[in-house]
């Protein structure tokens, strides 16, 4: 979450932030550069086109290209995959009519199966986000360059010419890419600074290392094949370290680790060089993290219209949000029941999803008080064909008993323009937030 406190303000740039390992590698992460004040007056800021903190824009777009061409691959491998797991319609029309009409058709609720829209997807997400967090952009704008990526290059633009744009991928894709890109994106730091091994094994490491990003790592490949830099990727890190000093006093000293490499793929041994400044410096707060993104799951007492023709009762719903401050966040709801029809005591399922906003009050206080509204889609039987618009509104409880987590009441009531539903549904759900939580 957005935060007023930061580190002391800095007169002037440590030197650490003058220093350049290679055209291939930023000099640092965010949090290890110097930085104004004013990040933290504006913290939603989008610095992605800009790079007014130093940030490494051309490496960020060298990766882009490259990640177009990787991605044609992966489509490609995606296709020849059955349509049964892909869902892809593999069919021989015309292509750009094939993507227009998927376009204008979406985005739906997708029937893909759960590994590639739970896992699959926040995975390539976490790509997309790593691209940026390593050319030293902070997580924030890793965050919304993932969302770009995701939604207009993969979404609405690969995948849009074999099936039609899904609204969970959409959402799943850059916020859970978000959390699994962060934990990569230190994790191989972690592996780097241990010399590149996993349990004492350099295979194994190599393999971590390909696996926690595998777009840097085939941009290295390129490379090496080509004998020069086609693409701006490789790895190189300065770190921060607090030193307390024979006198009492604590000094920063900096550790600089990078991987050479020489000749036909001999590469070195891990180096590392540590130079000592006698000034001060404390790492940057970065001012939005992981922690707001949060995740719920709970029940739902469905008080349904008489028109859906279906039993009430209990159903299993669950949200994944973004709280960006303790008085707003965003929510996307997914709602399911298997339940008896009315008219012929069969199963029928019923399924409602939307996209929330939530406004609180008493925000200095752990119960608060909000209203939601939003829009979304009601249908039954998986059957796209009875999909219909609804929009809601409703009031609700946020406990927040922990900085990680938090319950959750409330009622909201729907309303269906295609069948004219008047719809009550009643929950409570466990809220998790990822990293810190709630700051």
């Amino acid at each position: 979450m957005a935060s007023g406190t930061h580190s002391a303000p800095q007169s002037e740039a440590p030197a650490s932030s003058s220093l350049s390992l290679s055209p291939h590698w930023s000099n640092s992460t965010w949090e290890e550069a110097w930085h104004p004040d004013s990040v933290y007056d504006s913290p939603y800021h989008v610095a992605l086109f800009s790079a007014e903190n130093g940030e490494d824009k051309a490496r960020l777009w060298s990766q882009t290209k490259s990640i177009f061409w990787y991605g044609v691959g992966v489509a490609g491998f995606i296709a020849l995959l059955p349509e049964d797991i892909s869902n892809w319609d593999t069919s021989d029309d015309r292509l750009f009519e094939k993507w227009w009409d998927n376009v204008r058709q979406g985005p739906v609720w997708d029937r893909d199966v759960w590994y590639i829209n739970y896992i699959g997807h926040p995975y390539f997400g976490g790509v997309y986000y790593q691209i940026a967090r390593k050319s030293g952009y902070r997580q924030w704008d890793a965050f919304v360059y993932s969302f770009l990526m995701s939604t207009f290059y993969w979404e609405y633009g690969v995948e849009a010419f074999a099936e039609v744009p899904a609204v969970q991928d959409l959402v799943v894709t850059p916020v859970l890419g978000w959390v699994y890109g962060e934990w990569a994106f230190n994790k191989e730091r972690e592996i780097i600074q241990r010399g590149g091994q996993v349990w004492g094994s350099d295979w194994m490491g190599s393999t971590a290392l390909f696996l926690l990003d595998p777009v840097d790592s085939l941009g290295r490949g390129v490379n090496h094949l080509f004998g020069r830099d086609v693409v701006k990727a490789g790895t190189g890190y300065l770190s921060l370290q607090d030193v307390e000093m024979a006198n009492g006093k604590t000094d920063s000293r900096i550790n600089m680790q990078v991987r050479f490499q020489f000749g036909e793929g001999d590469t070195t041994p891990a180096m590392q060089r540590r130079y000592t400044y006698t000034q001060p410096t404390t790492l940057a707060s970065d001012p939005v993290d992981t922690g707001i993104v949060g995740f719920s799951v709970g029940t739902r007492y469905l008080n349904l219209d008489e028109k859906w023709g279906i039993e009430n009762r209990w159903a299993a719903t669950a949200t994944l949000g973004l709280y960006f401050t303790p008085a707003f966040s965003t929510r996307l709801s997914y709602t399911r029941i298997d339940s008896d029809s009315k008219r012929t005591g069969e199963r029928v399922t019923y399924e409602n999803y939307s996209l929330d906003a939530q406004y609180y009050w008493l925000t200095d206080q752990a119960v608060r008080p909000y209203i939601t509204a939003g829009i979304g889609e009601t249908l039954l039987d998986l059957d796209r064909d009875t999909t219909t618009f609804q929009m809601n509104a409703g009031l609700g409880v946020h406990y927040q008993f922990h900085p990680k987590w938090a319950f959750v009441v409330d009622w909201v009531h729907y309303y269906s323009t295609r069948r004219e539903t008047n719809d009550d549904l009643f929950a409570g759900q466990l809220i998790y937030r990822f990293g810190r939580g709630e700051r």
